[in-house]
């Protein structure tokens, strides 16, 4: 079994490091999806070896366009979604994960929770971090090729 915290669009508005501090350390993968990207570089410094990045619309040099993560027996396709056009919906970016071999995409960019299946894919967005009020972030469990997924408001 493996366990993720999934994060998107903090935009600077929280100190996520400090705040999930403890969530980081009992996790396997930190992942954050965008927008705020470099909010996650404490995280990166303390655990480099489980924090993935990516870049959104709005950071210029932190993260990744796109990666992908292989963990019990599942493939999870991560991106900030800009690119795919999420905001209008998930087929391209269903049809980009599948492209990589993907049975899940995690992206962020709407600022809205959501979980969806779309073409075999399941479609997760976090929603947003740095929200003025409220917030949410995805806790997410793999485990035999099977997932499970929470999303989390943020108190």
């Amino acid at each position: 079994m493996k366990t993720f915290v999934v994060l998107s669009d903090s935009h600077g508005r929280m100190n996520v490091a400090e705040k999930f501090r403890a969530l980081f350390a009992e996790n396997d993968y930190i992942v954050h999806l965008g927008d705020g990207s470099t909010d996650m570089r404490p995280a990166f410094g303390e655990y480099p070896e489980k924090t993935y990045l990516c870049r959104g619309n709005c950071d210029f040099s932190y993260g990744e366009d796109e990666l992908t993560i292989q963990t019990e027996g599942v493939s999870v396709f991560c991106c900030h979604g800009h690119k795919y056009g999420v905001k209008g919906g998930l087929s391209c970016l269903a049809a980009r994960a599948k492209e990589q071999g993907c049975e899940i995409a995690l992206y962020g960019h709407t600022h809205i929770a959501a979980a969806e299946e779309v073409d075999g894919v399941l479609c997760i967005n976090p929603g947003a971090a740095g929200a003025f009020s409220g917030g949410s972030y995805c806790y997410l469990v793999l485990h035999n090729g099977k997932a499970t997924h929470t999303i989390v408001p943020i108190k």
